[in-house]
């Protein structure tokens, strides 16, 4: 019975190749898919009631006996099992699982239901390549603007699964660069700030439908394209100095780094490019250097100075103002860097004490020159010093200003006495014109017809020298009247000849004529004696 038993197991199989070979040429009535570690169950048919008899089989090149709800027959393997006595479950699934397999039901009659089992795998281990400028520390990758870039997307699976190219811009939905089955790579030849976002690889199995995606963000750096700028200024409600660099126009922001020149020492780097110096770090003339660095160049770097300067201070060391009227007193300060803080003070009477603004006191400034304006001036209130006072970074520098407030002058005087003074001068220039005119003379009468070699010399004539014996007698009887009462009194000399001599290169001449006047004048004393003596 056995050996008759092994006998005819062999024809039984041939025979069931026979019908599984004519069955598969008609077509095959299920498909199920399954993945590689998972379970699935293979259903016999799809009847439903009573069943019969039922045996799997898988068609390779011959059929392989798995598994029979005849309780006799021992299963192939121990991840065979039925379900409902009818469907095969296979349990942790291998790529070599997929193929054929055939279930038998007899049944009053015997039928064969076919089920194509395929297996998928994957994907699995997605690798994108993304060929950039470089990577931050922290994994992200950037890339320099203007610049290529290569993408490239990797998984195992099977079958090969379909590859597809999301971009997802910032505060934007996401967008398609295509799917390819047989190309997962790309290129983007000319990086702009709009390409910067995060990009997605997407693979897809396209027999199981499992996908998996890997998300990568990309960044599109560029440098700011003009030069640092860089300035000092004093901090506000201190004293310390403030030092500023920018750089702007870029992407990300630059290093700072602040250095003092010459020498090289290093003051402080930063990414906000802002440093405080206090005042014992400050000197008149001091440089101070911004070396800017950004991540995609230049590799050089940039840079700026800044110089620290004192202030000069210019301004009119004396001002007047008259009582109850304005003045403006003025201070300017040049060469101060950074500018300096302007300030006014009192020297006598609050010598520490910073002016205000005020009713009477009116305090300007535009730019670095400051006005100080006093109006309806006071002798004890404002006359005195002012003191103009520049705060830098380097130091303090003053000036002092004396105003003088003086009474109003009275105008209508002043006029009055220049007029005076004006026509006492021309009474005294005509006078002088008409003494030393030679237009008018007094008493003698010139020959401007002689020579200008020869002595003039002007002399009375006899008519003259004859009124001029009337006019003594006259005055003698005068005086002997005058005599009469004043005895005592000498006569005075009544008569005096006048000679004018020019001389013009001859001497002699010129002493004649003084000797005869001399000689006139004694004959006349002579006379006078004379009748002195006479008795009365």
């Amino acid at each position: 019975m056995a050996a008759g038993g092994r006998t005819h197991e062999p024809r039984v199989l041939v025979c069931l190749g026979a019908l599984l070979a004519s069955w598969v040429a008609v077509g095959l009535e299920a498909v199920v898919i399954g993945e590689v570690h998972e379970n699935v169950t293979l259903h016999c048919g799809s009847i439903s009631g009573l069943r019969g008899l039922v045996t799997w089989y898988r068609n390779d090149s011959e059929p392989v006996f798995l598994l029979s709800s005849n309780s006799s027959l021992q299963p192939a393997e121990p991840r065979f099992s039925l379900v409902d006595a009818t469907s095969l479950h296979i349990e942790s699934l291998s790529l070599g699982d997929e193929g054929n397999y055939t279930c038998q039901e007899i049944l009053n009659v015997t039928q064969w239901f076919q089920v194509w089992l395929q297996v998928a795998s994957g994907p699995y281990q997605i690798e994108v390549h993304i060929v950039a400028t470089g990577i931050l520390p922290n994994g992200t990758l950037y890339a320099a603007r203007g610049s290529h870039v290569d993408f490239s997307c990797n998984s195992s699976s099977r079958p090969p699964p379909m590859v597809e190219w999301w971009f997802q811009a910032l505060n934007s939905s996401s967008e398609s660069f295509g799917h390819n089955l047989t190309v997962n790579s790309f290129s983007l030849l000319l990086m702009s700030p709009n390409l910067q976002g995060n990009y997605t690889c997407l693979a897809m199995n396209l027999l199981s439908k499992r996908h998996r995606k890997v998300t990568t963000e990309l960044l599109v750096y560029y440098p700011p394209p003009s030069a640092p700028q860089c300035w000092a200024q004093m901090a506000s409600g201190s004293f310390m100095l403030q030092l500023t660099c920018r750089w702007d126009g870029g992407y990300p922001d630059p290093d700072f780094l602040w250095i003092e020149e010459p020498g090289g020492v290093i003051v402080g780097k930063s990414k906000l490019g802002v440093e405080m110096l206090s005042e014992s770090q400050l000197s008149d003339g001091k440089k101070f250097k911004c070396v800017t660095n950004h991540i995609v160049g230049p590799e050089s770097g940039a840079s700026c100075v800044v110089q620290i300067r004192g202030p000069s201070l210019l301004s009119e060391p004396m001002k007047t103002c008259f009582v109850g009227g304005n003045v403006t007193l003025t201070c300017q300060v040049s060469g101060a860097y950074p500018p300096a803080k302007i300030l006014w003070l009192r020297n006598l009477t609050q010598p520490k004490v910073v002016m205000q603004p005020s009713s009477r006191h009116l305090i300007t400034q535009d730019g670095q020159n400051s006005t100080l304006t006093i109006h309806n001036c006071s002798q004890d209130l404002d006359e005195g010093y002012y003191v103009c006072r520049a705060d830098s970074a380097v130091g303090v520098r003053e000036v002092e200003i004396w105003l003088s407030v003086r009474e109003p002058l009275n105008i209508g005087g002043i006029v009055g006495t220049i007029v005076s003074l004006l026509l006492l001068g021309l009474a005294i220039t005509s006078g002088l014109l008409l003494y030393y005119s030679p237009v008018f003379c007094w008493k003698g009468k010139g020959s401007l017809g002689q020579n200008m070699d020869d002595v003039m010399v002007l002399v009375d004539s006899e008519e003259e020298e004859e009124e001029e014996q009337e006019d003594a007698a006259v005055e003698e009887e005068e005086g002997a009247h005058e005599r009469e009462e004043l005895p005592k009194e000498r006569p005075k000399q009544d008569h005096i000849h006048r000679v004018t001599a020019l001389v013009n290169g001859n001497i002699e001449q010129m002493g004649n004529g003084f000797q005869d006047l001399q000689d006139d004048s004694s004959e006349e004393q002579s006379d006078i004696v004379q009748e002195e003596d006479r008795p009365v």
